[in-house]
C-alpha cells in the first residue's frame, strides 16, 4: 500500500470551488460552425465544510454552464440555491444528510430528526440536468427537484412528489416522451413500495409495486410500450431509516442470494406484465430499451456487484494502489410471453461509465447503435475515469480518445443539424488536466474521436456527473 495520492485526487475531489463568470474562454482549435448552444453540467462545488464529505456522491450542488456562439465559449458557475446549501452557508458546518456524510448530532439529535417536518435530508439535486416542457430543473435522488433559470442559473422553486420527503427517493433519470416525463419513486414505510408516476401539469401516480425490501436504484428503464424497473440485491431494511443513525447508502446491504428482478409495466395500461429473475448484478445507468416482438431489449452499465459504491468513498480515491471495477455495456433479452430471460450478453469488455446516446432520436429505437462514456484506459486502471470511450452495440467494437494526465467527465452528444448518420455530431466532456491543475471544455468528433477544439478554464472543476446541451433543437433528460 502507499500513502501517495494520485495528481487528480485534490484538484477533482476535494478543494471547494468558487462561483465565476467569464465572457470569453481561450479556445484552441476550430469550433464547428454550426454548434450553438449551452451545455449545464451538474455535480459536486462543495465538498469540504467544518468537516470532509466522504464520498463522491456527497457535496452541495454548482452547476456549470458553457454558452457556445460564433465560435467563442463563455462560462457561468453558480451553487445551487436550496435549504442545505443556505444553512451551510449561514451555519459553517454541514447540516443536512447526504448519501454517504451525515452531520455529526447526538443519538438522541439524529433521534429526533424524525419527528421534524423537515428531516435534514439533502434537498441539493447534484447529478443532472433535463427539461420538463419549458422548465428546466437540476435533478438529484432526493425527492425534490431544483428549478433553475438556464440563463442565469439562479434557483426558481422547488419540485417534490408530495409531504415527507424524508421516506422516499427518486431516481435522477427520468424519462421524457413529448411533453410528458416519468420517474420511479421508492417509497419506505411499513410497506415499501416502487411507485412511477407520470409529470406533465400534474403528477400523477401510473403503478405502486409492493416490495419487503426495497432495493437502491439510480436509473430506470422505458421502451416505447414498457417501463422497467431493474431491481438489484443491495437492499435495505426500512425501519432503518426511521432513526437515521447512519448516512443513507450506509443502510444498504448486498444480498447476492436475491438475485436481481425486473419488474415490467405496460405504459399502455398501468399493469405489471411480467417479473423476471435473474442472476445478481448491480448498475447505475439504464442506457436504452426497445421492443422487438414479444422480447424486451434492455441495455445497461453492469457490475457484477455494487463494491463501485464502495470504491467511490474518498480514503479510496485517493490512493493510487485501487482500481475501479469495470462498469460493461450488458444486453438482458427478456421475453414477455414466457416471462423468462432468454438472453444476457456483455456487448463490450471495455470499461463504461456514465453512458449516453442520442437520446432525443434513438430512444427506444432497435436501430440505435452507439454508446457513448467514460473508461479506462487499459494500461492505466489504477487511476480514475481517463478516457471517453465509443461503443458500436452492434459489433461489440469500441474506439477511445485518452491523453495522459487528462480525465474527462460524461461525454455529451449533439447531431450535427444536417446528419445522415447516428454518430454524425460531436461530443462535448469537461475534462480535468491534471498536471496543470485546470478543466477545459473539449469537443471531439463524435464518429472519430478526434479533437475539433477545446476551451480553457483558468481553474479545475470537480469531477461531476450529468449535463445536458440546450440548442436550437434541444436534448431533453435522459
Amino acid at each position: 500500500m502507499t500513502d501517495q495520492q494520485p495528481n487528480y485526487y485534490q484538484a477533482g475531489f476535494r478543494q471547494n470551488m468558487e462561483e465565476r463568470s467569464i465572457d470569453n474562454l481561450p479556445v484552441k482549435g476550430a469550433l464547428p460552425e454550426w454548434l450553438e448552444g449551452n451545455l449545464i453540467r451538474n455535480g459536486p462545488g462543495m465538498v469540504q465544510v467544518d468537516k470532509p464529505m466522504r464520498h463522491w456522491f456527497d457535496g452541495l450542488a454548482m452547476l456549470h454552464k458553457f454558452s457556445i456562439s460564433k465560435g467563442k465559449v463563455s462560462y457561468l458557475s453558480r451553487y445551487l440555491d436550496c435549504k442545505a446549501y443556505r444553512e451551510t452557508e449561514q451555519n459553517g458546518k454541514i447540516t443536512y444528510s447526504d448519501f454517504a456524510t451525515d452531520p455529526c448530532r447526538t443519538l438522541f439529535g439524529k433521534v429526533q430528526t424524525v419527528f421534524k417536518k423537515d428531516p435534514k435530508i439533502t434537498d441539493s439535486a447534484k447529478v443532472n440536468v433535463g427539461k420538463i416542457g419549458d422548465k428546466t430543473f437540476a435533478l438529484g435522488e432526493p425527492l425534490m427537484q431544483i428549478q433553475f433559470d438556464p440563463e442565469t442559473l439562479q434557483s426558481l422553486g422547488v419540485f417534490h412528489f408530495g409531504e415527507n420527503p424524508g421516506s422516499r427517493m427518486t431516481t435522477a433519470h427520468p424519462h421524457v416522451d413529448a411533453e410528458e416525463a416519468y420517474n420511479l419513486v421508492v417509497q419506505y414505510g411499513p410497506i415499501n413500495y416502487y411507485v412511477i408516476y407520470s409529470i406533465r401539469d400534474q403528477v400523477k401516480k401510473i403503478i405502486s409495486i409492493p416490495v419487503r425490501e426495497p432495493s437502491y436504484m439510480h436509473s430506470f428503464g422505458m421502451s416505447k410500450r414498457y417501463f422497467i424497473i431493474a431491481e438489484f440485491p443491495l437492499v435495505v431494511q426500512s425501519l432503518k431509516f426511521v432513526f437515521r443513525l447512519r448516512p443513507f447508502i450506509e443502510n444498504f446491504k448486498w444480498k447476492a442470494n436475491n438475485g436481481s428482478r425486473f419488474f415490467i409495466i405496460d405504459r399502455a395500461d398501468g399493469t405489471l406484465k411480467a417479473t423476471i429473475k435473474t442472476d445478481a448484478f448491480f448498475s447505475f445507468h439504464h442506457v436504452n430499451a426497445f421492443d422487438d416482438g414479444d422480447d424486451l431489449v434492455v441495455d445497461m452499465a453492469t457490475y457484477k456487484d455494487a463494491g463501485i459504491i464502495e470504491n467511490y468513498y474518498m480514503n479510496r480515491l485517493s490512493r493510487t494502489d485501487q482500481r475501479l471495477p469495470f462498469g460493461r455495456m450488458e444486453r438482458f433479452v427478456l421475453n414477455l410471453k414466457d416471462k423468462k430471460l432468454w438472453e444476457r450478453k456483455i456487448i463490450s469488455e471495455t470499461c463504461i461509465e456514465l453512458p449516453s446516446f442520442d437520446y432525443q432520436n434513438y430512444h427506444g429505437r432497435s436501430d440505435y447503435r452507439f454508446v457513448y462514456g467514460c473508461g479506462l484506459h487499459p494500461d492505466r486502471t489504477n487511476e480514475f475515469y481517463n478516457q471517453i470511450v465509443k461503443i458500436d452495440m452492434k459489433t461489440g467494437n469500441h474506439i477511445a480518445w485518452h491523453q495522459p494526465d487528462y480525465y474527462p467527465g460524461e461525454a455529451v452528444f449533439i447531431p450535427h443539424p444536417n446528419r445522415k448518420e447516428e454518430d454524425d455530431g460531436v461530443l462535448l466532456s469537461v475534462v480535468l488536466n491534471a498536471e496543470q491543475g485546470h478543466s477545459f471544455l473539449l469537443i471531439l468528433d463524435a464518429r472519430t474521436l478526434q479533437e475539433h477544439a477545446r476551451a480553457e478554464l483558468p481553474h479545475a472543476v470537480l469531477f461531476g456527473y450529468h449535463g445536458s446541451f440546450f440548442g436550437k433543437k434541444e436534448t431533453t433528460i435522459k
